[in-house]
């Protein structure tokens, strides 16, 4: 069963308040996209719901509804790709399944990589990818590790635009039901996605309710164009 996260506190790193105090939640089994000016605290966020609190002194509280742990539990797919070049991408996306003495299922990493345009390349090293490809390697990567708990910065902001729409709509079938907090500065992505919208600053967290529709919706839908204007007026104003 998948769990909603919560946090309510303040977050420093040294002597620097990065945010807070504020609170926020993200519904079991929902996507939440969190959007907010660079520099308010999204992606420290994320660090602290993946366990890579280093350097990051919290007061207050986050974790899962049901009280469970939370790092066997979650996927994270960063702004940095991650993958490793000496493996080739076949051995990138099924690197957690190897990292945890499990037997990789090539099968389903072959599916994953036929699905995000990358079943050529799976000999490949990272180093023969273009930006675009590598970052479709990273959301397979995260997608093969199949967690109900799946944290996401910013993992379409290489794409061109096709691909960045079919990738959306992959990830919003595949995580279906789970968990995922996606940070996005993208409004379109946001309207498309977003079963949650909340806008970040560095006080407060404010809930904005979604288009009507089940996500992803599609992205030439009047309601979904009409939100995503409603939401660059928002984030313009906040600005």
């Amino acid at each position: 069963m998948t769990p909603t996260l919560s946090l309510n506190g303040t977050a420093h790193i040294g002597a620097t308040r990065i945010f807070g105090p504020l609170s926020m939640m993200a519904p079991a089994g929902a996507w939440t996209c969190l959007l907010g000016p660079s520099g308010v605290g999204k992606s420290t966020i994320l660090r602290l719901f993946a366990g890579l609190d280093e350097g990051i002194t919290f007061d207050g509280d986050y974790g899962a509804s049901d009280g469970g742990p939370l790092m066997p539990r979650v996927a994270m797919m960063a702004q940095d790709d991650l993958l490793l070049p000496w493996l080739d991408v076949m051995g990138n996306v099924t690197l957690g399944a190897r990292m945890r003495g499990e037997r990789p299922d090539h099968t389903r990493a072959r599916d994953i990589l036929a699905r995000v345009g990358l079943a050529d390349h799976a000999a490949k090293p990272p180093s023969a990818l273009s930006g675009g490809q590598r970052q479709r390697a990273a959301l397979a990567r995260t997608l093969m590790e199949d967690r109900p708990i799946v944290l996401l910065d910013e993992p379409f902001s290489a794409l061109d635009a096709q691909t960045r729409a079919r990738m959306q709509r992959l990830a919003g079938e595949v995580l279906r039901e789970r968990t995922v907090l996606h940070i996005t500065h993208d409004a379109a992505e946001a309207a498309r996605l977003g079963d949650q919208i909340l806008l970040m600053s560095r006080d407060r967290i404010d809930a904005i309710a979604p288009p009507e529709g089940t996500s992803p919706r599609a992205p030439d839908a009047e309601e979904t164009l009409r939100f995503e204007a409603q939401l660059m007026r928002r984030l313009m104003a906040d600005a």
